[in-house]
């Protein structure tokens, strides 16, 4: 038992790692990254709303806010894969034409 939870703390911190996907991220998962606080996350979500999904992590330098440091320090861990689509819009559901009574 003792050697499961020694395994489970070695590994721990590559759980921890995975890259932040700035197109698909809410406010709350941008603000877990070091040197971004609520104001920061909202302006990258506001940006990624207005101007769509982000195609490169350069891109971040066009939010208000981050400049090319922090984007040097947050580098590994964001990503862009994936970017998030809009849902597309449901197609009006059509009426069928009513069955003929049978003769």
């Amino acid at each position: 038992m003792k050697s499961l939870f020694a395994l489970l703390f070695a590994l721990a911190p590559f759980f921890c790692l995975a890259a932040v996907n700035v197109n698909t991220a809410t406010q709350a998962e941008l603000e877990a990254l070091k040197g971004i606080g609520p104001a920061k996350a909202k302006a990258i979500v506001d940006y990624r709303s207005k101007n769509g999904a982000f195609k490169s992590i350069d891109e971040l330098e066009k939010v208000g806010g981050i400049g090319k440091n922090m984007l040097d320090k947050l580098r590994g861990e964001l990503s862009v894969s994936g970017a998030s689509k809009p849902a597309a819009p449901a197609a009006p559901a059509q009426a069928k034409p009513a069955a003929k009574p049978a003769k």
